[in-house]
C-alpha cells in the first residue's frame, strides 16, 4: 500500500472512530478479491477520504483535473490513489485508467450523481458509472453516507456519521445492460434507487416514489 495513501486512511480511521463517533455496516458485502466499483451518494468533499478508509480495500478515485494544475499537490493526490477527470466532456484517458484499476484488482470509488449534492437530497445520476461497469463486467457495491455534510452536528451528537455498505450487483446482473447511453443511465439509476432505499433504512425517510 502507498505510503500517502495509508496516511490518508488512517487520518480517516481515527478522525472517524475517535472525533465522530462514526458507524460503518455492511462491510462484508465489499468483494475479498477482484476489481469492482463503489458507488455512493456525494455530499461532501470528505466522502472520498471516508470511504477510502473505511473499505476493506485499497480504492482509487476520480478528482477533477483542475486540482493537478499545483504539481505538487497533484503529485500528493496522484500517490493516494486519485485519477485526474476532465469535468464536462468524456475524458477517455480517465476512463481508460479507471478501467485498468478495475481490471488490475482493485476498487473504485464512483459516485453516480457525478457531482456533490448541496442539499443532501439526491441529485439525477448520469451514465459515467454504468459506462464503466459495462465495460469493466465487474461487480457494484453501493454505499450510502450519511452526515458527513454535518460533521459539526455530528461532533456534538445531535447526528450521527455513518457508512452503509450494501448487497453488490452482481456481474451478471450488469452484463444485462446493453453498451448503449440508454444501458448507460439505465443501471445507474438501478443503482441509485438501491442507494436511495438505504437512505430510508438509515434515516426513516421513506423511498421517493
Amino acid at each position: 500500500m502507498k505510503i500517502l495513501y495509508y496516511c490518508g486512511w488512517l487520518v480517516g480511521r481515527i478522525g472517524g472512530k475517535l472525533v465522530f463517533r462514526i458507524r460503518v455496516s455492511g462491510r462484508e458485502h465489499i468483494p475479498v478479491t477482484g476489481g469492482f466499483i463503489l458507488a455512493s451518494n456525494h455530499i461532501s468533499y470528505y466522502d472520498p477520504l471516508l470511504l477510502g478508509s473505511w473499505s476493506t480495500r485499497q480504492m482509487y478515485f476520480f478528482a477533477k483535473a483542475e486540482l493537478f494544475r499545483n504539481r505538487l499537490f497533484g503529485a500528493i493526490i496522484s500517490r493516494t490513489n486519485a485519477i485526474p477527470v476532465k469535468r464536462g466532456t468524456v475524458d477517455r484517458q480517465a476512463v481508460d485508467r479507471a478501467l485498468e484499476a478495475i481490471v488490475g484488482g482493485y476498487g473504485l470509488v464512483m459516485f453516480p450523481e457525478g457531482t456533490r449534492s448541496r442539499t443532501g437530497q439526491f441529485l439525477d445520476p448520469k451514465g459515467g458509472l454504468g459506462m464503466l461497469a459495462i465495460r469493466a463486467q465487474c461487480p457494484i457495491v453501493p454505499a450510502y453516507v450519511h452526515g458527513a455534510d454535518r460533521l459539526k452536528d455530528c461532533f456534538w451528537g445531535r447526528d450521527r456519521l455513518s457508512i452503509s455498505f450494501g448487497e453488490p450487483f452482481g456481474m451478471e446482473w450488469v452484463s444485462k445492460f446493453h453498451e448503449t447511453k440508454e444501458g448507460y443511465e439505465s443501471l445507474s439509476r438501478e443503482v441509485m434507487g438501491r442507494i436511495s432505499e438505504m437512505k430510508a433504512g438509515v434515516t426513516g425517510q421513506k423511498k421517493p416514489d
